[in-house]
């Protein structure tokens, strides 16, 4: 059943610290079944007391799954396997098209937003039990949330969306319970929802965001949670629209106990407008985060939601890092006072290019897509050859196992620093590699 691995240990760390190395190693591949705890015990001369608390660990982590009598097994995508493990190395003289990182010519100068934080707490230094979030920054902060139709709620700072999301879930979730996710979805994410013990289960999307229908099926099928992207959809490019909105309202009514989580990182670099599903739920949480208009670096995300959910949040954070720095805090409030990003400017500049791409694509019989943000993704029906020959072209691109769980095989190319004279050679090496055939549809 295992192989030549042998799981060795006599106290369940040890045992369950041997698991997750092999898994890590590979020597344990995903969906590999475990040895029944009893048989396991019986082989490591111990109590099966104490292989059930291994097994129980290796579940909250996230590297196996148990499915009552059909025993215990590698998660399909163990937290010690993950995604960011699966990219294509740029060597030199290719062409990285990706990171999925924003276009650096498109990103503020930070000195001076820094300098004016830094002089601003030498005269008025944060001390412990101070307040964690900076209030002119609630303000503005509030104010752009209520612009968008974002329900009332109290609000947090998090060190970026993923911390937030995280946050929100343990709020909620305990190990075992099952989250609604996109297929195609963030990396990150698809990740992190094992990490936590938790259950994934795989919602559909279009170019409007999640398929009414799959959401209805996932949550009908014990999800508790679900989380949407509101807009930048990573990898598809996805944007929900007004009627989907309405139609993943209607759905989410019937079932009004779900954990409700709305991710709109893509804040300032998207000229579509805000549709949220906020508020249909009892328990719901609004993230915004400012990496893709302000940088990366800067690790800060706006959070809002129901007064429960932003206490739990709050309590929690008290008790580990405290708050986001609040010099960071004043120095993003700067940013946004001072008008450092032209949203306007920065949104079309994105939408040209993906614009370019996907219609060179098109002129070549090939089908893409990309509504909104700095991705396109293109469906392909063999997608280790495309990112094989595209490397060989000259073209880094991201192979879609990275962000796929059912999803149809695809790959991602970030346009953040796509200039007009590369969209037609990249055209013309995609084309080349994925085959003069289209593949219709990405769900």
């Amino acid at each position: 059943m295992l192989g030549e691995y042998p799981i060795q240990g006599r106290r369940a760390a040890e045992i369950s610290a041997s698991v997750e190395r092999a898994v890590g190693a590979g020597d344990l591949q995903p969906g590999q079944l475990l040895p029944p705890m009893r048989e396991l015990a019986e082989r490591l001369e111990v109590n099966p007391n104490t292989v059930a608390a291994a097994y129980r660990t290796l579940r909250e982590r996230g590297v196996i799954e148990t499915a009552g009598r059909r025993g215990s097994r590698v998660r399909a995508k163990p937290a010690t396997t993950g995604r960011e493990h699966i990219r294509v190395e740029a060597p030199e003289g290719v062409r990285d098209v990706a990171d999925g990182n924003p276009d650096p010519a498109l990103l503020p100068p930070l000195a001076s937003a820094f300098a004016a934080a830094a002089g601003q707490a030498d005269r008025e230094p944060v001390l412990y039990g101070d307040d964690p979030v900076e209030p002119e920054l609630v303000r503005i902060a509030r104010a752009d949330l209520d612009a968008d139709g974002v329900p009332d709620g109290p609000l947090a700072v998090t060190s970026g969306s993923l911390d937030a999301v995280e946050r929100v879930l343990a709020a909620h979730l305990k190990p075992g319970d099952t989250v609604a996710v996109e297929d195609p979805g963030w990396g990150s994410l698809l990740d992190l929802v094992p990490a936590l013990g938790l259950r994934t289960a795989a919602v559909g999307v279009d170019d409007e965001g999640p398929l009414p229908d799959a959401v209805r099926r996932a949550l009908d099928s014990g999800a508790r949670a679900l989380i949407v992207t509101d807009r930048a959809q990573n990898p598809t490019g996805a944007a929900v629209s007004a009627a989907r909105a309405r139609a993943l309202r209607s759905v989410l009514r019937q079932y009004p106990d779900t954990l409700l989580l709305e991710d709109d990182h893509g804040h300032r670099i998207v000229d579509l407008p805000l549709h949220p599903l906020a508020g249909t739920t009892r328990s719901w949480a609004f993230v915004r985060s400012v990496a893709k208009a302000y940088g990366p670096d800067l690790r800060l995300a706006v959070l809002t939601g129901d007064a429960v959910t932003l206490d739990r949040v709050r309590g929690r954070q008290r008790l580990g890092p405290g708050w986001v720095s609040r010099i960071t805090q004043r120095a993003v409030l700067r940013l946004w006072t001072d008008g450092a990003v032209d949203a306007p400017a920065v949104a079309a500049a994105y939408g040209r290019r993906r614009g370019a791409l996907i219609g060179a694509l098109a002129e070549r019989g090939i089908e893409a897509h990309g509504r909104s943000g700095m991705n396109v993704w293109i469906p392909v029906p063999d997608e280790t050859g495309a990112v094989s020959r595209l490397l060989h072209a000259g073209w880094a691109v991201a192979p879609g196992a990275r962000f796929r769980m059912s999803a149809p095989p695809g790959i991602r190319i970030t346009v953040s620093t796509l200039t007009a004279d590369d969209t037609g050679p990249l055209a013309d090496a995609v084309a080349s590699a994925v085959g003069p055939a289209p593949v219709r549809g990405y769900v």
